[in-house]
């Protein structure tokens, strides 16, 4: 009777488990995250009596960093996280009561309760507690991706976005930025850091061998799903 028992709730979960929707992979797109909205100049009128255009990515005196659409900038990734918290509780509580009647007219024993002897009442409890937590957690996170600069908004607001795509063997990785930055912020050899970067979203993951190899097999997934302990 139990060897069909279990052997029923086993194929009840494994069926389950097939009517399961496959998960779809998530597939790299742009861009990331709805942009926020930027107010964009009125485009400057081009002067005919001019050589040097301010439309044009050619100047005479300006340097090469990025201010207007389609420039590109390069975004150095650094990104050091550290976080600690650590908690301590700890309670301790004692009672204890003791009543009771050592003679009643005399009589050391009194029968109350069949022959029990001395009615005595005794109690006493003990409650300890104690806990201890502690989490740290550090992250570190080193690249450089080139962005293009998606709008250009008042006050020299660039909203700029950037994908990078390596691929060896099997496995591709796939390195994604968006945000906002200063054009004032950026430096003159046209790089700014990751740090200066607002509204940032940096996503670095991978898709192929080394990925899925992380991952526990169906049989594993299964058993954590359906094992009650």
């Amino acid at each position: 009777m139990n060897i069909r028992f279990y052997t029923v709730i086993i194929l009840a979960a494994l069926l389950l488990t097939g009517c399961q929707a496959a998960k779809e992979k998530p597939v790299p797109s742009m861009p990331l995250a709805e942009p926020p909205q930027l107010l964009t100049p009125e485009m400057q009128q081009a002067n005919p009596g001019s050589l040097f255009q301010p439309t044009n990515a050619d100047f005479l005196f300006a340097d090469n960093r990025a201010r207007r659409v389609g420039d590109i900038v390069m975004v150095n990734i650094v990104e050091n996280a550290t976080a600690n918290n650590k908690a301590n509780t700890k309670s301790d509580k004692d009672s204890s009561i003791d009543l009771g009647i050592d003679a009643f007219f005399g009589k050391s024993s009194v029968p109350v309760f069949g022959k029990i002897g001395n009615p005595m009442l005794k109690a006493s409890s003990g409650v300890k507690f104690k806990g201890d937590a502690e989490t740290k957690r550090e992250n570190k996170f080193t690249a450089t991706v080139a962005c293009r600069v998606l709008k250009v908004g008042t006050g020299g607001m660039l909203q700029i976005e950037g994908v990078r795509e390596t691929q060896v063997n099997d496995e591709t990785q796939y390195l994604m930025l968006t945000g906002l930055i200063r054009a004032r912020d950026i430096r003159d050899d046209n790089s700014i850091l990751s740090t200066q970067v607002a509204n940032a979203r940096i996503k670095y993951f991978g898709e192929g061998v080394v990925s899925d190899k992380q991952k526990p097999g169906w049989g594993t997934r299964l058993m954590d799903t359906i094992w009650p302990f």
